[in-house]
């Protein structure tokens, strides 16, 4: 008997996670989140986590002199979603790059530094410092209170917002990644504006700002009495501030990280398509240490269905 000749496999390539931020190789789309995994040293500890799976990983926002943070309590745990004050607890930005920096393996994955002040002349220090060490990108956390201004925040006015990218462009040749705050009125031009000072991509969103009141006692549950919501409940919001960063940064050719709320593969991939590039997880990681594993798995599984070999090829993709 003659056997029946052997179905012929695909011979399509399996969809590829590696991509690209200005310039920077990264082996996959996500990104892990400033706060979210201290300085690179906590998720070493997780049994079967490897910083491999992820393209970079953001550290804790670093400023120019250490910095205890807020009083407690400092998380609060909210319908779909958490609450945090931490108030920028760390340990300065000297001791970042003397100390903690050596210990990071940079053969593993990309790290991005995250830098805050109170001042812009704060934000050019710690970027200047930043810039003569082994980091691979600054991300600026804009969303910092002023404190020649009154305590406005600098996230919340496109001018204030400029004024800090172009000090920090002019003092390093790294990437800058401006993080944009939800909690301004009109994000679109906070970004024209921060593109025409130099910033090279954009991390969307930071927290939306909220409360919680414990009803017992009728005290803010937080000792800050206001703090950043993150999870679930922002997605809406940060994808559609995505789209309309998306608009204004597009055609520039200037990349989003898109952040809020993203706990699995179908969430990223609708960031994707509204305009990001990557992807950034933050609060999922705490219920969940293993999550960036099953969202690259369902990524490469929905590129692989939308007949599409790499990420690039959904960003922006949204039908009208």
């Amino acid at each position: 008997m003659t056997a029946a000749p052997a179905t012929p496999e695909s011979t399509a390539p399996a969809a590829s996670l590696a991509t690209r931020l200005c310039g920077l190789e990264l082996s996959s789309p996500i990104v892990l989140l400033s706060g979210c995994v201290g300085f690179g040293e906590e998720y070493t500890r997780v049994v079967g986590f490897s910083n491999r799976e992820v393209g970079a990983i953001v550290l804790k926002g670093t400023t120019g002199k250490a910095r205890l943070g807020n009083p407690p309590h400092r998380i609060a745990e909210t319908y779909q979603g958490m609450l945090n004050a931490i108030g920028l607890q760390n340990p300065g930005v000297d001791a970042v790059v003397r100390d903690i920096l050596p210990t990071l393996d940079f053969s593993e994955t990309r790290f991005f530094a995250n830098a805050c002040g109170s001042t812009i002349e704060e934000y050019v220090e710690v970027t200047r410092r930043f810039d003569d060490s082994p980091i691979d990108a600054i991300e600026i956390n804009i969303s910092c209170p002023n404190v020649k201004e009154g305590g406005v925040q600098f996230g919340n006015v496109p001018e204030m917002s400029a004024r800090v990218v172009a000090a920090c462009r002019a003092v390093t040749r790294k990437p800058l990644i401006t993080k944009l705050s939800p909690n301004q009125t009109d994000i679109r031009e906070n970004a024209r504006r921060c593109i025409e000072a130099g910033t090279d991509a954009f991390a969307v969103i930071n927290t939306v700002t909220g409360m919680a009141i414990d009803a017992r006692t009728r005290a803010p549950v937080l000792g800050n009495i206001q703090g950043g919501l993150s999870g679930p409940a922002i997605k809406p919001i940060a994808l559609l501030k995505v789209r309309e960063v998306y608009e204004v940064a597009g055609p520039h050719r200037i990349p989003i990280i898109g952040q809020g709320g993203i706990t699995n593969a179908a969430d990223a991939l609708e960031f994707i398509i509204a305009g990001a590039s990557l992807v950034g997880v933050g609060t999922a990681l705490f219920y969940e240490p293993l999550v960036c594993r099953a969202i690259n798995q369902g990524i490469a599984a929905g590129l692989a269905e939308a007949a599409m070999s790499n990420v690039r090829e959904l960003v922006g993709t949204l039908k009208r």
